[in-house]
């Protein structure tokens, strides 16, 4: 049976079964990548970012942003009214998954370098504006001059291998911290992070709030995966 139906709605197990092993056979091989723990904290960066940039849009006030060397992040904000604190929770797992999918597309239309500056960009801002720890301020410096490098010297090959591995970082890392949420959340709701905090303002268990981060990372997934190939596809043609 390829496709499954609940209540009107149509699964297609099949094509959600190579989603899932592209992403498990993804995170294996990028973990055999000599300092890919480096290139995760591009994840957690725009995830922290994503919920600063929301902070802003709802003139709250972002105090400042923490990345740490195990791949995590916090981002400290205040605003006036506490339902803002839901967009806010909101916008973390939702925009890294969408940014895994805006690299995907900017790889399919043939522009890695204007991707290459986009992510450098958006390091060196938060580094100017937000990002206020020790390592999190190595981090973005050191990354910023390592991705102009390779923008600016690097041989074709070699910049577009290195943009690949931070859209398929982005892209895996997307879906593994939501699905490590699920399980945070079934264990220690309290420390779910943006699930927990979805709950207390909300009222709703954080379970449900990990299940729709990793329904969200999944299907963009799946949406970053049929640009992939069929961006392969139509360049062999």
């Amino acid at each position: 049976m390829d496709r499954l139906q609940i209540q009107g709605v149509v699964i297609d197990i099949r094509s959600w079964t190579k989603v899932i092993l592209f992403i498990v056979a993804t995170a294996c091989l990028t973990r055999f990548i000599p300092f890919s723990s480096f290139f995760r904290n591009v994840d957690t960066l725009i995830h922290e970012l994503s919920h600063a940039l929301m902070t802003l849009v709802l003139s709250g006030k972002v105090m400042y942003i923490h990345l740490f060397s195990n791949q995590s992040g916090v981002t400290y904000s205040a605003y006036t009214s506490t339902w803002k604190a839901i967009p806010i929770s909101l916008a973390g797992y939702i925009g890294a998954s969408l940014f895994a999918v805006f690299l995907f597309y900017l790889h399919a239309r043939k522009q890695e370098a204007a991707g290459l500056i986009a992510i450098a960009s958006l390091a060196l801002i938060s580094l100017i504006l937000f990002v206020r720890n020790g390592y999190g301020m190595m981090w973005c410096a050191g990354f910023v001059i390592l991705t102009g490098l390779i923008w600016k010297f690097a041989p074709p090959w070699l910049r577009s291998g290195y943009y690949l591995l931070i859209a398929f970082i982005c892209l895996v890392e997307s879906v593994i911290s939501s699905a490590y949420l699920v399980y945070l959340s079934m264990n220690m709701p309290n420390g779910a992070g943006d699930a927990a905090n979805l709950s207390r303002v909300t009222y709703i268990p954080s379970i449900v709030w990990a299940l729709l981060f990793t329904a969200v990372s999944l299907w963009c997934a799946r949406i970053s995966m049929g640009i992939l190939f069929h961006g392969t596809r139509r360049g062999n043609r």
